[in-house]
């Protein structure tokens, strides 16, 4: 088999030449002149050395005529609103007609593809003079990337520039600087995506979506915005630590010129590098099938134009927390820039085209806006597809109804509990002082570790950093800050599609939101203090004594969710079922008649085994370790649910059936309702919690998530409490976030520099040789993988080591929770206490009291998402004069 080698450049042009060298790694294939093909023409570029025989195929002259279609590179001068597409010649041509053609050509059917092999980075050396004792260097980018892009001659386009910061985030501003800066630009948006290891699929559905939504603001024309909006917006990319780092992720980085392999140093004058800079402004968008688009070409009609991006690539040298991420992008990069609002995301989360548009408008239509979110909904993938999985389908009926009902109802009160940190905005000025300086301490708390008599509540508060920053920004002192929900703004997020992953997710939000919710109910006097008019602090305080309430609710949570299993499960025979309120095992009322005492007593036991071996699980084990029994015990509380469910309906059919023929019309209706307690507490509570939900769904014009996921969640309630709730309590002690510091030393150069004839400090180094060919044919090997994934390797075992950190104090905590859970359920589930609570054919005070209670929460919630309906409409209909 013949294989072809691209020669070293000359210029801007390439010569093709053949070779019939056996090593994958030496082939390449690069541009050349848009000349067509004809045999004719001994001096064409592709004839050049390849044997006439193979030139003479129809297949390979066909291929070769292709470059005529190839549109010449765009002139200075074009609107860059009318280009978007420029093809890369003839690199894409060759994939549409022969996806492998770039790395061997088959004179036969049948072939098998040689592996892809990285080449090494070309280096050349280079001095490069330090600037007062910074590293900083501009790498040209090759002449295969600006012959297929727009703009060609300001250097943020064609160099590359990177600086190696040896200082800490905080002290970033006295000694560095930033292109947009020195260029004077003013900045409207800042962008953060922070990411850890995510692949390339996951980093480019969000930085695709992020070109997107700045192409989408370049495109409007109105609202101070234009199709040069792309200079007052800067998207900032962090990347956790060198290790974890993604090396596809990287190769993408480098397609889109936004990296350079070979380019980062470890230490400058035996200083540390803290961080690697790259900043560019790329013309280069590639989505998440690695197709790659640039400034410069025809869009097709269902294209969205691609227009320039300024990028700051922060590549983290030691793995240090997502945290830690966002203080190099407030204390360093918005310390230079001085954005007017922070839009952050985390990679693998994707926004809709108009996110920015709106979250940024919330911010304009009112000065006092402080922080702005919009709906984050589950990633549900095509024909919705993921919701075959059960916990996708919950997780996406959760999101729904938060989007619905919480965050609306929270929006009109003026304070948010959370803005998701995975998408949300901030007003940079609004961040300044207070905000700010509580968010990052929890940085300082979780990296310390044991020290002294450290407070375990605030180490867990701090995992939930920002409901901290929430809180914080709408008590700031002499302000009148609000924070907004905003609909418009959308947003999709994977999910946890597997049971250990979602409890590992759910026991830092769940012990991160008590503890935060702990902190804010009891620093409500800061209300008072703070800038606020009357009628808002008014509000507030409303807010938080709802707040107040869920909380109790929430640590009494396992013990109502019980009590109402146990007086729905409880069938006794005549003997006992007066004096405990029991259902009598008859025919006709019992639905398991003659075995109701046994079917109830089984299923009581059987949560209670549930419940304890959860417990047990929970006190020293990793999810990953128990995923089997954490499943078994999931489907055991969904059974039981199953069966209360059917007791309802049951209880509920009775009733209707019982009643009396001279019930005629609604008013009758309604006073037998109020008239028998059992019939009306039910009823209530249902109408005021699902028929609500269905209710507010409609409203908002998105019920679907009522017909495809309701079930699912009802039968997902006691496994949210029972487990979920019970292994984040067991484990308050563990404040970590899964992740690890790296402490090893970077292999990367050192930079030495001295003094030179002139007197300048400078550096002789070997820096990168201007190239982009390479960048293309990793991005296109990374495209056949993705639509031929090889063989996946049997999983690792887990590391099932881990540290104890702070249980002690989670021993008093879970044994306060439990004993004052227990002990509820002991008093209301006694003999005496119940015979002594209720009356012959009255329903137990207790569970009338909670049926009443959630109705009564649920009301409040649809009373907020009205009034922010209207709100939302009104909105709307302005925004489109």
């Amino acid at each position: 088999m013949q294989q072809y080698q691209a020669l070293p450049s000359q210029g801007s042009r390439e010569q093709v030449a053949s070779s019939s060298s056996s090593n994958a790694d030496e082939r390449s294939f690069v541009s050349v002149k848009h000349q067509p093909y004809n045999p004719s023409v001994p001096n064409h570029p592709y004839h050049s050395g390849m044997p006439e025989s193979y030139l003479n195929q129809p297949r390979m002259a066909e291929m070769m005529s292709i470059s005529e279609e190839v549109s010449p590179a765009p002139t200075p001068g074009r609107n860059p609103m009318a280009i978007g597409y420029q093809q890369i010649a003839p690199f894409q041509h060759f994939a549409k007609s022969d996806p492998d053609f770039i790395f061997q050509m088959p004179e036969k059917k049948g072939f098998q593809r040689s592996p892809f092999q990285r080449k090494p980075t070309k280096m050349v050396k280079k001095e490069v003079v330090l600037t007062d004792g910074n590293f900083v260097v501009d790498i040209p980018l090759g002449d295969e990337y600006l012959n297929n892009v727009y703009h060609r001659t300001d250097e943020e386009f064609t160099n590359l520039r990177y600086t190696a910061v040896t200082c800490d985030a905080n002290y970033f501003g006295r000694q560095y600087n930033v292109r947009q800066s020195m260029i004077g630009r003013k900045t409207k948006l800042a962008v953060v995506c922070t990411m850890y290891n995510e692949d390339e699929l996951l980093f480019t559905k969000t930085i695709s979506a992020v070109m997107d939504n700045i192409s989408y603001l370049c495109s409007l024309g109105k609202k101070g915005w234009n199709a040069l909006a792309w200079k007052e917006i800067v998207v900032v990319i962090v990347a956790d630590g060198v290790r974890p780092m993604n090396k596809q992720t990287l190769d993408v980085l480098s397609a889109m010129g936004c990296f350079v392999e070979g380019l980062p140093r470890s230490t400058v004058n035996e200083k540390p590098v803290e961080a690697h800079f790259f900043e560019f402004t790329t013309q280069a968008r590639v989505d998440q099938e690695l197709n790659i688009r640039f400034v410069g070409g025809d869009t097709q009609k269902h294209e969205i134009p691609v227009v320039p991006m300024q990028t700051i690539f922060v590549l983290k040298e030691k793995n240090a927390k997502k945290i830690n991420s966002h203080r190099w992008f407030f204390n360093s990069i918005c310390e230079k820039l001085k954005p007017e609002v922070c839009i952050l995301l985390d990679v693998g989360t994707r926004p809709t085209q108009q996110s920015f548009y709106h979250l940024y408008r919330a911010f304009d239509r009112n000065k006092n806006v402080a922080g702005a979110c919009g709906e984050i909904a589950a990633e549900l993938g095509s024909m919705w597809k993921n919701l075959m999985n059960p916990l996708v389908a919950v997780q996406n009926f959760e999101y729904k109804m938060s989007n619905i009902l919480d965050k609306p109802f929270e929006s009109m009160c003026g304070y948010i509990s959370v803005l998701p940190g995975a998408f949300s905005a901030y007003r940079y000025k609004a961040l300044l002082g207070r905000p700010l300086e509580c968010y990052f301490k929890g940085e300082k708390l979780h990296a310390d570790g044991i020290v002294g008599r450290p407070n375990v509540s605030e180490s867990n508060m701090y995992l939930a950093e920002d409901r901290i920053l929430c809180f914080e920004l709408v008590m700031k002192a002499h302000n009148q800050y609000v924070l907004k929900y905003v609909k418009s703004a959308k947003a999709e997020t994977d999910v946890p599609t597997e049971m250990h992953d979602l409890i590992k997710q759910r026991r830092r939000w769940f012990n991160g939101s008590f503890f935060a919710s702990t902190y804010a109910v009891q620093n409500f006097t800061r209300i008072l203090t703070s800038g606020h008019y009357p009628h808002r602090k008014f509000i507030l305080l409303l807010e938080t004594l709802y707040n107040a309430i869920n909380l109790a609710f929430s640590w009494f949570n396992i013990a109502s969710m019980y009590i109402c299993f146990f007086f729905m499960f409880n069938i006794a025979d005549k003997r006992f079922a007066d004096c405990t309120q029991a259902i009598v095992d008859t025919y006709g009322v019992d639905p398991f008649f003659p075995y109701g005492t046994a079917v109830s007593a089984t299923l009581k036991a059987a949560y209670i085994t549930a419940f304890i071996t959860m417990v047990l699980v929970s006190l020293g084990n990793k999810p990953d370790t128990v995923k089997t029994l954490v499943i078994f015990i999931s489907i055991i509380f969904a059974l039981c649910m199953v069966l209360m469910l059917a007791l309802v309906s049951w209880t509920m059919f009775l009733q209707v059936k019982g009643v009396p023929t001279s019930v005629k019309g609604f008013t009758d209706v309604a006073r037998y309702i109020a008239r028998v307690a059992s019939f009306r507490d039910l009823a209530v509570s249902l109408m005021c919690t699902y028929a609500l939900y269905v209710l507010s769904s409609l409203l908002y014009l998105d019920p679907w998530h009522t017909i495809t996921c309701l079930l699912q969640y009802l039968l997902m309630i006691p496994t949210f409490t029972n487990v979920l709730m019970v292994y984040a309590f067991c484990n308050i002690h563990d404040i970590s976030w899964g992740t690890k510091g790296q402490d090893s030393t970077s292999h990367a150069p050192a930079v030495k520099s001295k003094k030179n004839e002139k007197g300048e400090e400078v550096a002789a180094t070997d820096v990168p040789a201007p190239s982009y060919i390479n960048e293309l044919e990793k991005l296109k090997n990374m495209s056949y993988l993705l639509r031929n994934p090889p063989q996946k390797e049997d999983a690792k075992p887990v590391d099932f080591t881990s540290e104890d950190h702070f249980k002690n104090y989670r021993t008093y905590v879970v044994v306060a929770w439990f004993l004052s859970n227990f002990l509820l359920v002991y008093i209301l589930t006694n003999s005496t206490v119940i015979s002594k609570m209720s009356r012959d054919n009255d329903p137990n005070y207790f569970l009338s009291f909670l049926l009443w209670s959630v109705a009564g929460l649920t009301a409040v919630r649809f009373a907020g998402s009205f009034l922010y309906w209207v709100c939302w409409v009104a909105e709307r209909g302005l925004d489109m004069f």
